[in-house]
């Protein structure tokens, strides 16, 4: 409940600090990332590889290939983004997909030199993700960072349902 309080007023903070002057905006340079495609990391609980491929100036599709202990994941999702700040390269994005992971539960201990497993079972979730975050593109370099909050709830084939707000860390290698 507290993840979701921080996640509001952080939502809220944005939202009230963007300035409201579009008028100064160029109308052909909504998005200002100046790139089209990028691959690279995010570091977060979904961590792992990354690409993001703009389909216009506003709309870009996202994959994630995460990896943790025990699990796996890919994830897509669909952004919107707008030049954030006024600040040329700033953007902020937010969006919607969905994702699937394969975990393996087990417990293991230890004793006397001995190895032994309580149990190991397979599952598989499926998931729907949000994202809200902001990216930079760093001028005349060919990276991007970003930062964001991934609020996701998955169902497990086990019957559990796991909550969580999955704040990330990214840099990606732009073209």
């Amino acid at each position: 409940m507290k993840s979701i309080r921080i996640f509001g007023a952080m939502l809220l903070t944005i939202a009230i600090s963007l300035p409201i002057n579009a008028q100064d905006l160029d109308p052909l340079e909504v998005n200002s990332s100046t790139y089209k495609t990028a691959v690279g990391l995010r570091g977060g609980e979904t961590s792992g590889l990354t690409i993001k491929h703009f389909m216009n100036e506003e709309m870009a599709i996202e994959g994630i290939l995460g990896a943790w202990n025990r699990g796996f994941s890919a994830t897509v999702l669909v952004e919107r983004h707008q030049r954030a700040f006024s600040v040329k390269g700033l953007n902020w994005y937010y969006g919607v997909g969905g994702h699937a992971s394969l975990l393996t539960n087990g417990y293991v201990w230890y004793r006397n030199g001995r190895r032994y497993a309580v149990y190991e079972n397979d599952n598989y979730a499926l998931g729907i993700d949000g994202i809200a975050g902001l990216e930079y593109k760093i001028p005349k370099a060919p990276f991007a960072v970003s930062l964001d909050l991934k609020p996701y709830m998955e169902i497990i084939s086990n019957g559990n349902v796991w909550l969580s707000v999955d704040p990330g860390l990214g840099i990606k290698l732009t073209f």
